[in-house]
């Protein structure tokens, strides 16, 4: 998959080919599109990447098209594109999940770097994803009672409360943390939690 990808979202004609320009010269590739609702309309079929979306643009307007994205599950970065004088907008759709917001007229180093800082998202969110997977993976080669263990300590709860509920000896509890660290092969039972955490364990 090419990550270096980039949907470009604006009514103005000069604006996308500006954008596309400045980016593709720096080696994104580059899809633009004249406003939200055709974005919408394929956005389950197109390739992964970051989206540069222009927040005054006819209905839907630039802050409609992150809501629908959200409300999708659509997790590419957003970078916003705004005027000056109307950075309110902005911050709203930063509070609202939006990595960086770009004022117009805009730079050719200014463009970039906030491309590169949505790619960097994208790499951090992959690694977290693969992360995951990966403690996922490890925490299958536990027997059922050791996932509830290990999950009731990821959140916090001592030994006694754990003997407790199961109706065994906090001993055997001791027992089931060592089985535990031995399955997940690591050293220290905060090397375990950070598995579980990892996967998600304690959510």
């Amino acid at each position: 998959m090419d990550y270096r990808f980039v949907h470009v979202i604006d009514d103005e004609l000069p604006v996308r080919r500006s954008v596309a320009f400045v980016l593709q010269s720096a080696g994104f590739r580059v899809k633009a599109w004249p406003g939200g609702q055709e974005f919408l309309k394929n956005v389950r079929n197109i390739q992964h990447g970051c989206i540069i979306l222009d927040l005054h643009m006819p209905q839907p307007d630039g802050l409609a098209v992150q809501n629908t994205l959200r409300e999708r599950g659509v997790t590419m970065p957003i970078i916003i594109l705004t005027g000056h004088g109307d950075v309110s907008s902005a911050v709203h759709a930063m509070k609202n999940g939006a990595l960086d917001f770009l004022e117009k007229p805009f730079d050719r180093s200014a463009l970039l770097q906030v491309g590169e800082r949505g790619f960097a998202r994208i790499e951090e969110e992959n690694h977290k994803q693969l992360e995951r997977e990966q403690a996922i993976s490890k925490l299958g080669a536990l027997t059922p009672r050791e996932r509830e263990v290990i999950a009731r300590l990821a959140k916090g709860f001592p030994n006694k409360t754990i003997a407790h509920d199961f109706g065994i000896s906090p001993r055997t509890v001791e027992v089931h943390r060592a089985n535990i660290m031995l399955k997940l092969g690591v050293p220290s039972f905060p090397d375990a939690l950070r598995i579980a955490f990892a996967a998600g364990i304690d959510e």
